[in-house]
C-alpha cells in the first residue's frame, strides 16, 4: 500500500530555518562577487531573453543578442536546448568580464524526448511515486540537453475547464494539488541542485491563474483573500516547502493589481511570510503588460513597480535592461532591490554548479546515452497506463478476452499520433510515438482489425460516417477514438463550448445505430461534455493525451493487461451553464437535494446541479467493498488525533487498485465552509478476494482553515467524516467532535 499523507504532515514540522536555510559558503561566494559587479552588470542578470534565433541563419538581431551576452547584459536564457548549442551560447557569457554563466531555461512540462501523459492526465492516476518518476525522466533528459532550469510544475487550482491551460496542473483540489506539487518539485530537483540528472523547478503562475474570469486565459481575477489563502495558495506553498527553486507570476490581475507588480503576492506572502529564498522569473513580458493593463503609465513605470513587488528577473520584456540602470542613477529604485534581486540569482548559478563548470550540463556524450534510454519509455509507459479513466463499463464489456472477434477501430483520433503529446512538448518526433492503431495492430492479426477514420476532429461529411458505419457493420466490437487535437487545449486555447469537436457525437450516433457495442476512447486535454455518448456507449475510457506510449496503454486497459484505477482530478459537468462546478462547494442557505421541489432554492431549471461525473470518479475491473469503520475517539483536542480505520476488500474476480478517499466536513465554523474536502487517501493494491485495514490519522492540520482574519486556525464542534470510491460515492460515515479547538 502506497500512502501520501505523510509527505505533507513531514514538511508542516519542520522548521523554516531548515527549509530555507542558506549555504554560508555560497553566500559568501554570492556577496564577494556582488561587490565586483557594475550595475550594468548587475541588471544584465535580471534579464531573460529568448534564444530561438540562434538555431536561425546570422541577422543582425542575433548579432546584438551575442553582442549582448558578451557584454554581461544577460543573465539567463530559455528556448535555448541541445548540448552543443548550450555550450555555444555559454562560451560567449565565458568572455565577459567576470565570466558570469549563463542560466538556461526550457518549459519542460511533462517530458523532454520522451513525453508523458499531460500534468492533468497524470494527477488522475492520483500515485505521487509515478508521478515523480515522470519529472524525474523529464530532469534527465533535459539536463544531458544542457537544460538547467525548467519552468514546472504548474501549480494553479483550476476549476473552470473552459481555461485551457488546466491540462497543466493537478485539478481542482488544494489537497491534492499540494502533495502533487511537492512529487513533481522532487522530481524535477532531485536530492539537491546541482546534480546533472535534475534540474531546477519553477512554481507557476503566481497566483489564482487558474481562477480567470470566464475562463479566458490572461483574463482577471477577482476573489476573496480567504478563498486565495484556502484554495489557491496551498499548493504554491508546499511547493515553497518542498524546496522548489523558483517562482513564476502570472498574467492575470488579482483584484485589480497585477500579479507582476503585487507585492502581496511576490513581497508580503512569498518572501516575507514563507520565507522564500529562491528567485521570482516574470511570465513572458507580464513586466510590459502591465502597460496593458494600465497600471503602468509606461515602461519605466512598469520597471519600478515590478521589481519593488519582487519580481526579480524579466521575461523577454527588456524593461529591466532598457530602465532599471537610468532608475537607479537617478534613486528612483534603491539599488538594495538590485542587490536583492540579483543575490537570489546568483545563489542559484552556484547552487547548480555553474560557476565550477558552465559547461557542466551541456556534455554530448551524456545526451545520446540518457536521451536515448529505452527506460524512459517503458516509464512513459507505466505512467499513461495509471492515467486513464474508466468512466462506463456496461455488462463487463471490458476487459477485451483475448479471443478471434473483428474490432472495428474508428475515429479521427485513432492513427492520430502528434495529438497524443497535447500542449507543450519541446523537443520530440511525433513520428515515433504509438496511436492507437498502432497499438492494436501489434496485438491483432491483421484480418481481424478494421478500420475507418470517419472524417476528421472539426468535421465529417457524409460519405466518411457512411464508410465508418459500413466498416462498423463487418466487426463484433467497436472501438470510436474521438476528442481534441493537441492545439484545443494549453495556453491561449480557451472554449466556450466544451461538447466534442466537429461531428463526432454525429459519427458515434451513426455507429450506435448499427447495434454493435462500442467502446469510447476520448483524447483531450481537459474536461468535456459528451452526454449523448455517455448515455449511450457501452464502454469508456478518459485517455486525456498520454504521450509518447499512448497506443500501448491504452492497448495495455483495453485488454486487461492493466486494471484501470485512475480517479478523476477534475469535475465534469453536463452543460458548460454549470461551470464553475466542483465538489468542495459551500451550501447555502437554501440548499437542494433530488427530494425537494427546486422552488425557491438554489438550483438550475433546466439542469441538474450535479455533474456528469465528480471529483474523484473512476471504475475498476474489479469491485470494491468498503466495511468495519472504526474511530479510536470520538472527542479530540488540537494535541490530540484520531486514528481512522477500515477494511477495504477486493470482490471481484481481477487484481486492482483502489483510492480511497477520506473527506470531512465542518459542520458549524466562523465562516461558512466546504460541504466536503479531501484530507487524506489511499492507493491500495487487492488480488480477488483479498481485505486490508486501511488507517487514516486525523490530527489538528486536517482540521484547521484560515479564517476571516485570515488566520490559520481550529474551532471547536462537530466534523463529519466520510470514505468513499468517490467524492460522491460516499461508502462509510461516522463523525466527531473536536473541543478547545482554540
Amino acid at each position: 500500500m502506497r500512502r501520501y499523507k505523510l509527505l505533507l504532515l513531514v514538511l508542516t514540522v519542520i522548521s523554516f530555518t531548515s527549509l530555507h536555510a542558506q549555504d554560508p559558503v555560497i553566500e559568501k561566494k554570492v556577496n564577494a562577487l556582488l561587490k565586483q559587479m557594475t550595475l550594468e552588470e548587475k541588471i544584465g542578470q535580471l534579464n531573460q531573453y529568448t534564444g530561438r534565433i540562434f538555431t536561425g541563419p546570422q541577422s543582425t538581431e542575433k548579432t546584438n543578442l551575442q553582442t549582448e551576452i558578451k557584454n554581461g547584459w544577460v543573465g539567463s536564457m530559455l528556448n535555448v536546448k541541445g548540448a552543443r548549442s548550450t555550450r555555444e551560447v555559454q562560451e560567449l557569457a565565458m568572455q565577459t568580464r567576470l565570466k558570469i554563466p549563463l542560466l538556461f531555461g526550457l518549459d519542460v512540462i511533462h517530458g523532454y524526448e520522451t513525453i508523458f501523459p499531460i500534468p492533468l492526465a497524470e494527477a488522475a492516476s492520483w500515485d505521487m511515486d509515478a508521478i515523480k518518476r515522470s519529472a524525474q525522466v523529464a530532469a534527465a533528459e533535459a539536463a544531458a540537453n544542457g537544460i538547467h532550469w525548467t519552468f514546472a510544475p504548474m501549480v494553479d487550482i483550476a476549476r473552470d475547464p473552459r481555461w485551457g491551460r488546466i491540462m497543466e496542473g493537478a485539478g481542482e483540489d488544494p489537497y491534492l494539488g499540494s502533495l502533487i506539487a511537492i512529487a513533481r518539485v522532487k522530481g524535477f530537483q532531485g536530492e539537491h541542485l546541482g546534480d546533472t540528472l535534475s534540474i531546477m523547478a519553477c512554481a507557476k503562475h503566481f497566483a489564482a491563474y487558474g481562477a480567470a474570469i470566464a475562463g479566458r486565459d490572461y483574463n482577471a481575477v477577482d476573489m476573496s483573500d480567504v478563498e486565495l489563502w484556502q484554495t489557491y495558495l496551498p499548493p504554491f506553498k508546499a511547493a515553497a516547502d518542498a524546496g522548489v527553486g523558483t517562482f513564476m507570476n502570472s498574467f492575470n490581475t488579482l483584484n485589480g493589481i497585477p500579479a507582476t507588480g503585487n507585492d502581496y503576492l511576490q513581497r508580503t506572502i512569498l518572501k516575507r511570510k514563507w520565507n522564500f529564498k529562491g528567485f521570482v522569473v516574470s511570465d513572458w513580458n507580464s513586466v510590459g503588460e502591465m502597460l496593458k493593463w494600465g497600471y503602468a503609465s509606461d515602461s519605466a513605470d512598469a520597471a519600478i513597480k515590478a521589481l519593488t513587488a519582487g519580481s526579480d528577473m524579466d521575461m523577454e520584456g527588456r524593461i529591466y535592461r532598457r530602465k532599471l540602470v537610468q532608475l537607479v542613477k537617478e534613486k528612483k529604485i534603491n539599488i538594495a532591490l538590485v542587490d536583492d534581486a540579483v543575490k537570489r540569482i546568483l545563489y542559484k548559478k552556484f547552487e547548480l554548479g555553474l560557476f565550477d563548470d558552465p559547461f557542466r550540463f551541456s556534455d554530448e556524450a551524456r545526451e545520446k546515452t540518457i536521451t536515448s534510454d529505452p527506460q524512459h519509455r517503458q516509464i512513459a509507459r507505466d505512467v499513461a497506463r495509471k492515467s486513464i479513466v474508466l468512466l462506463k463499463n456496461n455488462d463487463q464489456l471490458l476487459p477485451l478476452a483475448p479471443s478471434d472477434k473483428t474490432i472495428a477501430i474508428i475515429g479521427p483520433a485513432a492513427k492520430a499520433k502528434r495529438d497524443m503529446a497535447g500542449s507543450w512538448t519541446v523537443n520530440t518526433d511525433s513520428t515515433t510515438f504509438i496511436s492507437l492503431y498502432e497499438g492494436l495492430a501489434s496485438r491483432m492479426s491483421s484480418d481481424k482489425l478494421l478500420y475507418a477514420k470517419g472524417g476528421t476532429v472539426q468535421h465529417s461529411t457524409g460519405e466518411e460516417i457512411n464508410e465508418a458505419v459500413a466498416v462498423a457493420t463487418k466487426a463484433d466490437v467497436i472501438i470510436l477514438a474521438v476528442g481534441e487535437t493537441w492545439d484545443m487545449s494549453g495556453e491561449s486555447k480557451s472554449r466556450a463550448d466544451l461538447r466534442l469537436p466537429g461531428d463526432q457525437e454525429k459519427l458515434f450516433t451513426a455507429l450506435q445505430q448499427t447495434g454493435k457495442p462500442i467502446i469510447v476512447v476520448i483524447m483531450a486535454g481537459r474536461p468535456l461534455v459528451f452526454n449523448n455518448i455517455a448515455d449511450k456507449a457501452h464502454a469508456i475510457l478518459y485517455t486525456w493525451w498520454l504521450g509518447s506510449e499512448a497506443g500501448n496503454s491504452i492497448c495495455d486497459v483495453l485488454f486487461g493487461n492493466y486494471n484501470p484505477s485512475a480517479k478523476l482530478p477534475a469535475t465534469f459537468p453536463r452543460s458548460v451553464g454549470q461551470i464553475p462546478l466542483y465538489y468542495n462547494h459551500t451550501i447555502t442557505g437554501r440548499p437542494y437535494n433530488t427530494q425537494k421541489s427546486k422552488q425557491y432554492l438554489s438550483v438550475y431549471i433546466d439542469e441538474e446541479n450535479t455533474p456528469r461525473y465528480a471529483f474523484g470518479y473512476g471504475l475498476s475491473y474489479t469491485t470494491f467493498e468498503y466495511s468495519d469503520l472504526k474511530l479510536s475517539k470520538t472527542s479530540i483536542t488540537n494535541n490530540d488525533s484520531i486514528i481512522v480505520t477500515f477494511k477495504l476488500s477486493n470482490t471481484g474476480i481481477y487484481t486492482g487498485e483502489e483510492v480511497a478517499q477520506l473527506y470531512l466536513r465542518d459542520e458549524v465554523a466562523s465562516i461558512v465552509r466546504p460541504v466536503k474536502e479531501l484530507k487524506d487517501f489511499a492507493k491500495v493494491q487487492l488480488v480477488p478476494g483479498e481485505t486490508k485495514e486501511i488507517r487514516f490519522v486525523i490530527a489538528k492540520e486536517k482540521l484547521s482553515f484560515y479564517n476571516k482574519e485570515l488566520q490559520w486556525v481550529t474551532e471547536p464542534g462537530k466534523f463529519q467524516l466520510m470514505i468513499g470510491t468517490a467524492s460522491d460515492n460516499i461508502k462509510l460515515h461516522s463523525s466527531f467532535e473536536l473541543v478547545n479547538g482554540k
